[in-house]
């Protein structure tokens, strides 16, 4: 009798263990994430005012989870910037669409069974796709291209609403590092870039 509560025993032990097992592979090691947000920035300008910009922004991320706390992740990002400003030409009202490439370096923790904080650091790269400056009197198109690069930070706050799909509020803020040249062909020769570009918005987590 005894021999076979053993037996019990060590099966039930062997199950559990197997269990837990197929729960750990179970556990998928990429989120894909989402931001949307608003805010507003500044264009530091080399030979002219600087002026602020409002911002609607938005990422598409796919992490990966090297641990329980830890992961990298890359995405692709849009940016559509506009605000009213002043040069040596005159006045005007500035649009902007940036496309972005971030590569980042993620950290989550749990703060509850259901709520977490969910952080990342990084670097990015980013294209001018769309640049109008409305003047008084004409319309300057493409006055900006090419690439620059730049590093953010993002904090957001999610909760769990459903198996592998959580949601919540997030702050993310950016600087240029390197800068934009005007292209000489509509009479604006500067160079500029973006600095302390914040905005708050949701955040969006699905276990894929």
């Amino acid at each position: 009798m005894k021999k076979s509560n053993y037996i019990l025993l060590f099966i039930f032990f062997l199950s559990f263990n197997l269990i837990q097992a197929q729960d750990k592979e179970k556990e998928s090691k990429f989120n894909l994430i989402g931001y949307g947000g608003i805010g507003y920035g500044i264009v530091e300008n080399d030979n002219e005012p600087n002026y602020n910009l409002n911002s609607n922004s938005g990422e598409i991320l796919l992490n990966y989870n090297i641990n329980q706390k830890f992961g990298i992740a890359a995405g692709i990002g849009m940016n559509e910037l506009s605000g009213n400003g002043f040069n040596s030409v005159g006045n005007f009202y500035h649009e902007r669409t940036l496309l972005k490439v971030p590569l980042l370096f993620t950290v989550g923790s749990k703060l509850s069974e259901n709520f977490r904080v969910f952080a990342n650091l990084g670097f990015y790269g980013q294209n001018i796709i769309k640049d109008e400056y409305r003047f008084l009197n004409n319309t300057q198109k493409d006055v900006y291209d090419g690439w620059n690069f730049g590093a953010q930070i993002g904090v957001g706050f999610v909760f769990e609403m459903f198996d592998n799909f959580s949601a919540g509020i997030n702050y993310n803020g950016q600087s240029d590092f390197s800068k934009f040249e005007s292209n000489n062909n509509v009479g604006i020769n500067y160079k500029q870039k973006m600095k302390n570009l914040n905005s708050i918005g949701i955040i969006l987590m699905i276990e894929i």
